[in-house]
């Protein structure tokens, strides 16, 4: 209840319903440049190949070389307490497609607005991550431990796209620390980490050669590329400025954006924030899923 009011009063929104949703902009002021990743920073390697452990189309369940397309890894064990909008958790779900998620696994790829999400969700770039190419690396997971803190590592390493495309190739990665972290200044409890970005929509999204759209994208319409950002599961969301609209790769390439979270795992977010009422009807990424997904079988049967 008091995240739905501090969400209601930062969109100056009635909040009259469960109708009713905030979406909160992040301003891309707010990217730090950079060219390495935080593992790089701290002279660890990305940690072992993630096994899927469910999913959707291809999502090679339980093949050791990681290799997929729309599948999820989890419940995986964090080794800390995480708190994210209200409730703490001890496990997550790490989902190829750009994000974790927490309580449930996400096969889903295109992006209907972070606060569509049906379960929490983390987004450093939610899109169509297809890693079946042989020259696309496989999803991978770090931990590290230092006197400040427990902390999880996700990566995606030059990874490609939907369907099966190895070139162009991103490489982003997400960083998560426990609730007792001491956060040193300049930093977050959540980090978002991108290198090298040179695709941002998958095919079955409505991305075209070199995975980008070929008209106008966004929310809406027939091309959506990816999302950054934050949802809470219950129409919610923080997302990063430019977020599904054409661009969003360029935008986020050779940056680094840290976000803390306050006690109750609401993100603070930096000044020049946007409002957003949250009258704008959007479908949930749950429904887009089986409607997408269903699409996107039938498209890899009649290749």
């Amino acid at each position: 209840m008091k995240f739905r009011m501090y969400l209601c009063a930062a969109a100056v929104a009635a909040c009259t319903g469960a109708a009713q949703a905030a979406v909160i902009t992040i301003p891309q002021s707010a990217l730090i440049p950079s060219t390495t990743l935080w593992t790089t920073d701290l002279g660890i390697s990305t940690g072992n190949t993630l096994v899927m452990t469910g999913g959707s189309n291809a999502a090679n369940v339980g093949a050791a070389n990681g290799r997929n397309d729309d599948g999820f890894s989890g419940p995986i064990n964090l080794g800390f307490n995480f708190t994210l909008f209200g409730t703490t958790y001890t496990s997550f779900y790490a989902n190829n497609n750009g994000n974790i998620s927490f309580g449930n696994g996400i096969a889903a790829y295109t992006p209907t607005g972070l606060q569509g999400a049906t379960q929490p969700i983390i987004s450093p770039f939610f899109a169509d991550v297809d890693t079946r190419n042989s020259s696309s690396g496989v999803m991978s997971l770090q931990t590290h431990s230092s006197a400040a803190g427990n902390e999880v590592i996700i990566t995606w390493p030059n990874v490609g796209y939907f369907n099966a495309q190895g070139s162009p190739l991103n490489t982003f990665q997400l960083v998560i620390r426990g609730d007792d972290y001491v956060v040193p200044s300049g930093e977050g409890r959540v980090g978002f980490f991108w290198n090298d970005m040179g695709w941002e929509v998958g095919s079955a999204s409505g991305g075209g050669s070199g995975g980008l759209c070929t008209g106008v994208g966004g929310i809406g319409r027939s091309c959506v590329p990816a999302a950054v950002g934050f949802g809470d599961g219950i129409s919610n969301g923080y997302v990063l400025e430019g977020s599904t609209l054409n661009g969003i790769a360029g935008v986020v390439q050779d940056h680094r954006l840290w976000i803390n979270l306050d006690s109750s795992g609401v993100p603070e977010v930096p000044s020049g924030t946007i409002p957003e009422p949250g009258t704008l009807l959007l479908m949930s990424i749950a429904g887009m899923a089986f409607i997408g997904n269903r699409r996107k079988l039938l498209r890899s049967r009649n290749l």
